[in-house]
C-alpha cells in the first residue's frame, strides 16, 4: 500500500514538475531575447552615430546630392545603404540615394536576390551586367590575384554609371579596419605612407568618392548583418582567395587587438593625426632650411623622454554626434 501511494504521488507531481521546466525555460529564453534586443538597439545607435559622425566631419553628403550607394551583396555595402536610408529620413538636409550593383557574371551568382531585397526595401536601384568575370579569368594566370585588374574594370564601369545616372557621389562600403589594412599594406609592400581617404576626386578627376563607414569597426558590421539578416551573397572572386596579403593582413591586426584591445583604434587615430616635421617626407615639410627659432614647440621632438608616454587616444568617431536623429519609434531598429 505505502509503494502505491508513492508512486501515485510522484505520478501527479510529475505534471506539475514538467509545467515548473517549460516556465522556467521560457523565462530564460524571455530574458534572452530582452538582451539580445537590447544588445541590437545599443548596436545600432552607435552605428548610425558614426556614420552620421563620418558624414558631418567629411562634409559627405551636401543639400541636393544623388549618392550611388555601390551595393555588391557582401555585410558592409548592405550595412553602408541600410544605415543611409534611415539617416536620410533624419538628416537636416534633402538628398537621394540609388542603389547600384554590378552583376559580374560569376557562375552560380543569384541574379534575383538584390532586386529583391531592393525592391523589399523601397529603394531605387539599378543592376548593371557586365561580364567582368570572363575577363579577370581569362587575363589573369592562375594562381595570381584577380583584385587588381577586377578593381579597375569594376571602377570603369560604375564610374560610367554614375554619370549616366546623374549622381553626384559614389558610396563604397570600405569601414575603418579596411582603412588601417590598407595603410599597412601601402607601407609593407608599396614603401609609401598612404591609406584609405574617407572622400576623395577619383582617378579619372569626374566624381567625388565617399566612405561613409570610414569610422567603423568590422566587427560592429558582422554583428549588425546578423541583426538585419541580410541576404548575404558570396564572392565566388575575392572571397576564394584564402591568401591574399590583405586577408593575412587583416588576420593580423585582429590578432594584435586581441591581445592589445583598441590597437586598431589608435592606429586609425593616427591616421588623422600626422606630424609632417616627424616624418621624412622633404616634400612636406622644409628639412633642409630649417631653423631654431627659439619658441617652445608643443609637437616639438622629445628625443631624451623616455617612451613611457605612450598610451590609448580618443577615437576617431567618438561619441559626440554630428548628425541628431528624431527618436525611433517603439521596438523599431535603426
Amino acid at each position: 500500500m505505502h509503494t502505491q501511494a508513492m508512486a501515485a504521488a510522484e505520478d501527479r507531481q510529475a505534471p506539475h514538475t514538467g509545467l515548473d521546466s517549460r516556465q522556467t525555460n521560457a523565462a530564460a529564453r524571455g530574458k534572452a531575447e530582452a538582451k539580445a534586443e537590447f544588445e541590437a538597439n545599443k548596436l545600432s545607435k552607435r552605428l548610425h552615430r558614426q556614420v552620421g559622425q563620418a558624414v558631418a566631419d567629411f562634409n559627405m553628403i551636401e543639400p541636393g546630392d544623388k549618392v550611388m550607394v555601390c551595393l555588391s551583396g557582401g555585410k558592409d555595402s548592405y550595412a553602408l545603404l541600410d544605415i543611409l536610408m534611415n539617416l536620410r529620413q533624419r538628416a537636416p538636409i534633402e538628398f537621394d540615394l540609388i542603389a547600384v550593383n554590378l552583376d559580374q557574371k560569376q557562375p552560380g551568382f543569384p541574379e534575383h536576390v538584390l532586386p529583391e531585397y531592393l525592391t523589399k526595401v523601397g529603394v531605387p536601384f539599378h543592376i548593371e551586367n557586365q561580364d567582368t568575370y570572363s575577363i579577370v579569368k581569362r587575363l589573369v594566370p592562375e594562381g595570381k590575384t584577380l583584385c587588381s585588374l577586377c578593381s579597375r574594370l569594376r571602377r570603369g564601369i560604375l564610374y560610367r554609371v554614375a554619370g549616366e545616372l546623374g549622381c553626384t557621389k559614389i558610396a563604397l562600403g570600405h569601414h575603418r579596419d579596411d582603412m588601417v589594412v590598407t595603410l599597412l599594406m601601402n607601407m609593407f609592400f608599396g614603401s609609401k605612407m598612404k591609406g584609405m581617404p574617407p572622400k576623395l576626386v577619383s582617378d579619372n578627376g569626374h566624381h567625388i568618392i565617399i566612405r561613409p563607414l570610414a569610422y567603423v569597426a568590422e566587427t560592429d558590421l558582422e554583428r549588425w548583418a546578423q541583426v538585419r539578416q541580410y541576404p548575404i551573397i558570396p564572392c565566388s572572386l575575392c572571397g576564394s582567395q584564402e591568401n591574399l596579403q590583405r586577408v593575412q593582413i587583416k588576420a593580423m591586426i585582429r590578432e594584435w587587438d586581441r591581445q592589445h584591445p583598441g590597437r586598431i583604434d589608435n592606429m586609425f587615430t593616427a591616421m588623422g593625426q600626422i606630424v609632417p616635421s616627424h616624418m621624412m617626407d622633404r616634400n612636406l615639410y622644409p628639412f633642409t632650411t630649417l631653423q631654431a627659432h627659439g619658441k617652445p614647440d608643443a609637437l616639438g621632438d622629445k628625443a631624451f623622454d623616455a617612451d613611457d608616454d605612450c598610451g590609448s587616444t580618443k577615437p576617431m568617431g567618438g561619441s559626440q554626434a554630428t548628425i541628431r536623429l528624431q527618436p525611433l519609434e517603439s521596438g523599431e531598429h535603426r
